[in-house]
């Protein structure tokens, strides 16, 4: 099981984001485009080379986003309509993930075929956006901070606009 700290950096041009290990060393780094339509968010590992790159789908009923390693599409999350607790399926290459949210969407237990694989909690009281990414499987580590990432900006960056 590997734990993850996500903090969003605040006063950033763009969303700035460190994912730190338990050791409070920077395992991954995030940051967003400035001045694009729609979502444009890289992901980089501890030596600066990117892993993974969000994109915003743009006219889209509910939220939509994709997930690039290089130029080769991984996975494609959607915002499913529900009244009153926010859900997301995930379609990737690795496997199909759902994430189910609690009523105030700050809490989410990650779902494989109806098993939990993970969670991903939001801190309540923080400056800026902050989450604990709880992993079962070091494999995925990479994928469920791309999916943390975009999962913040479809559920809480949606709800300011």
């Amino acid at each position: 099981m590997v734990k993850l700290y996500i903090k969003q950096k605040v006063f950033s041009i763009g969303d700035k984001y460190n994912i730190f290990n338990e050791e409070g060393q920077t395992v991954f780094t995030v940051q967003s485009e400035i001045f694009t339509f729609g979502a444009k968010i890289h992901l980089y590992d501890a030596t600066g080379s990117e892993v993974y790159y969000i994109e915003q789908k743009l006219f889209r009923f509910l939220p939509e986003y994709h997930i690039y390693s290089g130029n080769t599409l991984c996975a494609i999350i959607k915002k499913e309509f529900t009244f009153f607790t926010p859900r997301l399926t995930i379609t990737s290459q690795f496997g199909d993930y759902t994430f189910e949210g609690n009523l105030f969407g700050m809490d989410f237990t990650i779902l494989c075929n109806g098993m939990v694989i993970g969670e991903l909690h939001k801190a309540w009281l923080s400056w800026g956006d902050s989450y604990e990414l709880i992993v079962n499987t070091d494999d995925d580590v990479p994928l469920f901070c791309a999916l943390a990432i975009a999962i913040d900006n479809c559920i809480h960056n949606e709800n300011r606009r």
